[in-house]
């Protein structure tokens, strides 16, 4: 999901300023090939984006100005994180009038998806049909703490019942399956491209520098969100919603 940087300081004058107007045109060569990278699919899709704590406190009236229709918030990692700037980006973002979910990224070697399902429903995953409220969403994806480990550790059959027991948890607390974050790839290489769930949870799937989403993970005939790129004209990652306003809406209300 999304990432931040940091800018260095030099302390010699003329090598700054030199370095500085390098890179006002990096960050302009860089917003106009997201721009530009925009794909074709947009067209009459809604926008939106999805922050964590990268991004701290998100101007969402400025977010809202340039096409930003729905987000996804961070709100738990594992069964001990919490994002700091959860409560300005959640109830910011719905402020500003974005329809706006929360999302949990898990780590499937620290607690069972049980646990982290619970933790997460507690600390800002919750649901209502309001037309506002986005089902929950679970981030799986590869291990970014263990390049040796990148599945978690865990045999495909067993990362497959990790999800369902996360699914079947919050499902119980919220009275909504979540969406299933993930690429193809991963799908792949650690659920063995598991069916299991194609069925019932809609799928948010990640690919960028691509015209489309490409081949979905098992079992999916479609997406509901794609995430195209991490970063461009909004903060954080950027995404489409695979319908219209009213059907996202209608998403969001559950039906």
């Amino acid at each position: 999901m999304a990432r931040a940087r940091k800018p260095s300081r030099r302390r010699d004058r003329r090598t700054h300023r030199s370095r500085l107007a390098a890179a006002c045109a990096a960050v302009l060569a860089l917003s106009a090939t997201a721009l530009a990278g925009t794909p074709a699919a947009a067209a009459g899709k809604p926008r939106g984006h999805d922050v964590s704590s990268h991004q701290k406190n998100v101007d969402w009236e400025a977010g809202r100005a340039e096409g930003a229709r729905f987000v996804y918030v961070k709100a738990t990692e594992s069964h001990t994180y919490r994002n700091p700037y959860y409560a300005q980006q959640y109830d910011g973002s719905r402020a500003a009038g974005l329809v706006r979910g929360a999302y949990h990224f898990a780590l499937p070697d620290r607690s069972s998806g049980r646990a982290q399902a619970a933790f997460f429903v507690r600390n800002g995953g919750g649901w209502r049909p309001d037309g506002w409220t986005l089902p929950p969403a679970l981030d799986i994806e590869y291990n970014p703490y263990s390049e040796k480990h990148k599945c978690y550790g865990l045999p495909k059959a067993a990362m497959t019942s990790w999800i369902r027991a996360f699914s079947d948890e919050v499902r119980r607390l919220t009275g909504r399956r979540p969406v299933i974050y993930t690429t193809t790839h991963w799908w792949s290489t650690c659920t063995g491209s598991s069916r299991a769930f194609a069925g019932d949870h809609a799928l948010w799937v990640a690919r960028y520098d691509a015209s489309s989403p490409g081949t979905l993970p098992s079992g999916w005939r479609a997406w509901t969100f794609w995430q195209y790129d991490n970063a461009g004209s909004l903060p954080g990652d950027q995404n489409l919603f695979n319908g219209s306003l009213t059907q996202l809406k209608r998403f969001a209300r559950g039906r």
